[in-house]
């Protein structure tokens, strides 16, 4: 049972979350009058980078040539998120891997909320870095919440490393949730894309081709592909460029860039090209936990 210190505590971060987020909704509104253009050939040249740095997988030649261009793509804002139905069900397969350490599907699958109390979740994790305090968006992306919070919950988080964190002109992102550190672990289920995909025109197949903006303090979800979302996410600590394959389930809390800032600054070592490996300081995940 908590004591009543820690029991002031949470509720001090949740009253600071709000705040946060309300500042946060009224900037999101502003950005979402402004769209930018981009040309088709850097469009592709970004497509190549994106699914790079973000897909599990091995590395590939191609790939890593792609990521030496000095080109650095407009971006647009991110389409604005239409209205879910108050409550969504959600579909969880099993995947083709066996989870990588103990896990089970979201026991509720039906009747996710969406509205109300439950459109925003507060999250701390707590790293060998420093605290990181995330606020997930339920209202844009219920069934990738339902799923983070359920492995939170089975605390698949804990004990597990940060593997991969990116420094390049158009993509600064740190990279969890795979308890392998191999970039190919997962919890044994995947699931589908939401936002921003799921805003994406069906008559215009170009569209997941042509860069959004990920803003600093963004969390989304990694995948290999569509359809194959699992446990790995990622938070970009500077504001990065990528097709809009990956889905946005919340944010980092502004009180909390701070250890993103000091984890960047330590760099990453190369390993997988320039601006491109694990991080120099290991970033390990001690627990994630609802508040």
């Amino acid at each position: 049972m908590p004591s009543n210190e820690q029991r002031r505590a949470a509720a001090k971060r949740k009253l600071e979350r709000q705040l946060a987020n309300r500042a946060e909704r009224a900037r999101r509104r502003k950005q979402l009058t402004i769209a930018g253009s981009v040309l088709g050939v850097v469009v592709l040249v970004a497509a190549i980078s994106g699914v790079y740095f973000l897909t599990k997988g091995d590395d590939s030649s191609d790939a890593k040539d792609a990521t030496q261009s000095n080109s650095a793509p407009s971006a647009a804002a991110p389409p604005a998120a239409a209205a879910k139905p108050a409550m969504v069900n959600c579909v969880y397969k099993d995947s083709q891997k066996p989870a990588d350490k103990p896990a089970t599907k979201p026991v509720k699958a039906d009747g996710i909320p969406t509205t109300g109390n439950d459109a925003k979740v507060s999250i701390s994790m707590e790293t060998n870095q420093g605290p990181i305090g995330l606020t997930l968006n339920n209202a844009e992306s219920p069934c990738t919440v339902n799923s983070f919070v359920s492995l939170a919950s089975q605390k698949f988080f804990d004990g597990t490393s940060c593997h991969r964190m990116t420094a390049s002109d158009g993509l600064k992102v740190l990279q969890c949730g795979d308890p392998t550190a191999s970039g190919m672990g997962g919890p044994g289920y995947e699931f589908d894309n939401e936002y921003p995909t799921d805003q994406l025109d069906a008559n215009n197949p170009t569209a997941a081709q042509q860069p959004i903006a990920y803003k600093r303090g963004t969390l989304a979800m990694a995948n290999a592909g569509p359809g194959t979302n699992g446990s790995q996410f990622f938070i970009v600590y500077g504001d990065s460029q990528l097709p809009p394959n990956y889905t946005i389930f919340g944010t980092v809390d502004d009180n909390s860039m701070g250890t993103l800032d000091k984890i960047a600054k330590a760099g990453q070592d190369n390993s997988n090209g320039p601006g491109d490996g694990k991080p120099s300081q290991p970033v390990d995940i001690q627990s994630v936990r609802i508040d």
